[in-house]
This record gives structure tokens, C-alpha cells and sequence, in this order.
């Protein structure tokens, strides 16, 4: 679950990390409440959307035109500023071409840059470890700092048996520069930032960029969190900051019936029980040529209602040209998953091709109960098989 920038700022700053002093708003008035509440001289009028790059993106009726992230001198300007952005549609590179709505703003005080740096925490599945990264090259995506630069991205790993330490904050700080007093300051903001991660169950904890003060003061200038949705049940309050008009529609209905669901581009829609299979799928979907439309794991123990489920989401994105079920039936069973697509292929009228894989528990009777449902269903053997049947299929209707 991602939240808005304004939110993460005030959940870090409850844990002694250094932000500037700011305020949300959802009119131009309220934006210039905030700012006379601030005082001047200088204020950073941000867009609040959940996407990145917003500094450097441009709105759809203007595109030509500022970004979403303005820097502004006086009151009037703020206010200016705010009806520029509000209720209109800011494109980034994360956004796509369809770009998001601006519903909300955050204004914030300027700040004296002398240094923009970067610092996140995330999850290494490779050492099961909570890694601290940081670069000198503050304010740029550390995507292409991997890219061009990655001699100048460190990474600090730390241990769960006994938490962050001292030498970890150090090696951190020192590899940012920093000297004197700063470093003391760093140690104690990344102190504060890991404790953050750790208690709230975050998945990333992403600063960019972390500045350094014409005084020598470390500030997070921008501030990101994503947390892990499995945790949630443990953090109700951050599950009240989740904004549903970020998301995608079809992700939160999937949510309702505990569907893992995650929209693509492709035009060939999946159903398959189990995250690795989904992946193999997808894979082998690619292999025979064509584009998968989603990632949709039922899980092992689906009813037949959420098969259905299942199955209309699929079909709710008008991309899909073809479905491929590909099911494993061990906990699940395969008569269960026919049972419901039957009953979502009459209720939706399927107007794609259908390829059906099943194997395992009550397979027989399955492949049974799509046989006779009368509906113009492909059955396969094995998986690459089904794969290139729902190609053929897809492109043969096309």
C-alpha cells in the first residue's frame, strides 16, 4: 500500500526524522491558509499523487507548462499555483499517458539546498535482511544511478538478530560525505528512519532527496512509504491513509475477494492458482508470442463465487483478447475452478477465446463439467500447449 508524500512525512516525523514544516490542502484557499500559517518568504507548492518524477511532469492541459512541484514567492502566487494544479491531470514517467488527477496538494516551506543526497530501505530477498542504500546523486531516480553510476550507490545490510547499530549509521554517512556535526545529525535521522521501516512493516522507506542545509541541517525533502498490505491488520491507522481514487479500480475489487491481481499491457488475461505458476505462465504466454493482460493468483482454497470473481475481472479490461486457466488443482479442485468458469463465462457472455488447462484433484470431473457446459472452451493437455493454443487463438480472431 503506497500513501501520499504529506503522510509519510508526518508518519516519519513521529519517529524523529527530520521534515520541513508543511500543510495539506484541497483548495487554493486552503493552500494559501497554509502558507500565511508557514510564513514566507518562500514556500514549494507539491502536487500530491501516488507516482514519482512529479517535479518533472506536466499537465495533460498544459504540457507545456510548469510541473507539479512549484516553487513559489509570495501568497498570491501560492494560491495561483494551487488552481493550476488542482482538479487537473499531471503525467509523469509513472504515471503513463493517462497521468492522475490532482486532488490534493502539500505546501511546504522552502528549504536552503546546499546538497541533495538519497537514502531508502527496502527488503533484500537475497539476504532476508532489511538494506539501507545511499548515493551522493540526491534527486535523481536510483534507477539510473544503478544504471550509469552504480560505483556510487552504497548498500548496508542489517542484521535482524541485532538491529540497526552505530557502525551501520557511520558507514552511511560517511559514504554520503558528510562530516562534523552532520554526521552525528545522519546517524540519528537513519536511526530514526529504520525504526520507522521496522515497527510500521514497510516494504520500501524511500528519501529523495535527503538535503543537507545551508546551516548543515539534514532534511527529507520528499519522502516515500510503502508498506506490506499482509501487515496491515497490525497498523489500522496506516491502513486509514490508503487513498482509493490512487488505485487501480480493478486491483481494489480484486482486493474484496482476495484476488492477488495486477493489471499489464498485454492482451491475453490469466487465472492461475499459485504466485509461481501465474509467473511460469505469464512466461510461457511470452514464449509463444503473445502479451499477458495480468498477473490473477485465485490462491489454493478459491470458492466457486470467487472464481467468478476472478473471471469477470478478467474480462473487465478491454484489452483481453483470449483467457488462459491454468490450474493446478492440489488444495484447489479442479471441478470447483470449472464450476465457476462456467458460471462467469454465461453471466459475462464470453466473447474471447477460453483455453482451460486443468490437472490434479478431480480433474476428470473438471474437464467434465466444461465439456458439457456447451460453451466454446479449448481444452489443453499441459501448459505449452495451452499457451499456444490461446496465441493461435487470440491472433486467429484478431
Amino acid at each position: 500500500m503506497n500513501i501520499h508524500e504529506y503522510q509519510a512525512k508526518s508518519l516519519l516525523k513521529k519517529y524523529g526524522v527530520a521534515v520541513p514544516r508543511g500543510g495539506v490542502a484541497y483548495t487554493p484557499q486552503e493552500a494559501e491558509t497554509v502558507a500565511r500559517e508557514l510564513g514566507g518568504p518562500v514556500w514549494v507548492v507539491k502536487s500530491q499523487i501516488h507516482a514519482g518524477g512529479r517535479g518533472a511532469g506536466r499537465f495533460k492541459d498544459n504540457p507545456e507548462g510548469k510541473g507539479g512541484v512549484r516553487v513559489v514567492k509570495s501568497i498570491e502566487e501560492v494560491g495561483k499555483n494551487a488552481a493550476e494544479m488542482l482538479n487537473h491531470v499531471l503525467v509523469t514517467k509513472q504515471t503513463g499517458a493517462e497521468g492522475r488527477e490532482v486532488k490534493r496538494l502539500y505546501v511546504e516551506e522552502g528549504a536552503d539546498i546546499k546538497r541533495e543526497l538519497y537514502l531508502g530501505m527496502l527488503i533484500d530477498r537475497a539476504t532476508g535482511r532489511v538494506t539501507i542504500m545511499a548515493s551522493t546523486e540526491g534527486g535523481m531516480e536510483i534507477e539510473e544511478v544503478a544504471h550509469n553510476t552504480p560505483e556510487k550507490i552504497v548498500k548496508v545490510a542489517v542484521d535482524p538478530a541485532t538491529g540497526i547499530q552505530g557502525y551501520h549509521t557511520r558507514k552511511v554517512a560517511f559514504a554520503l560525505g558528510l562530516e562534523g556535526k552532520q554526521v552525528g545529525s545522519a546517524a540519528k535521522f537513519i536511526q530514526a528512519a529504520y525504526q520507522a521501516f521496522v515497527d510500521l512493516d514497510c516494504a520500501i522507506v524511500e528519501i529523495n532527496p535527503l538535503i543537507v542545509t545551508g546551516s548543515g541541517d539534514i532534511l527529507a525533502l520528499d519522502a516515500k512509504m510503502n508498506f506490506d498490505d499482509n501487515a496491515l491488520f497490525r497498523h489500522k491507522d496506516v491502513e486509514e491513509l490508503r487513498d482509493e481514487a490512487e488505485e487501480d479500480p480493478a486491483e481494489i475489487e480484486a482486493a474484496k475477494h482476495s484476488l492477488n491481481y495486477v493489471k499489464l499491457d498485454g492482451n491475453i488475461g490469466c487465472m492461475v492458482n499459485g504466485a509461481g505458476l501465474a509467473m511460469a505462465t505469464m512466461d510461457i504466454i511470452k514464449l509463444y508470442g503473445g502479451e499477458p493482460a495480468n498477473f490473477l493468483d485465485v490462491g489454493g482454497g478459491a470458492t466457486k463465487e470467487r472464481v467468478t470473481a476472478a473471471f469477470k475481472l478478467i474480462l473487465s479490461d478491454s484489452n483481453v483478447e483470449g483467457i488462459l486457466v491454468n490450474i493446478f488443482g492440489g488444495i484447489m479442485r479442479c471441478d470447483v475452478i470449472a464450476e465457476g468458469v462456467v458460471a462467469a463465462a454465461r453471466e459475462v457472455h464470453l466473447h474471447v477465446p477460453l483455453v482451460v488447462r486443468l490437472e490434479g484433484t478431480n480433474v476428470d470431473l473438471g474437464k467434465k463439467i466444461l465439456a458439457e457446459s456447451g460453451l466454446p472452451i479449448l481444452s489443453a493437455d499441459n501448459l505449452a500447449d495451452a499457451a499456444e493454443k490461446v496465441v493461435k487463438a487470440v491472433k486467429e480472431a484478431a
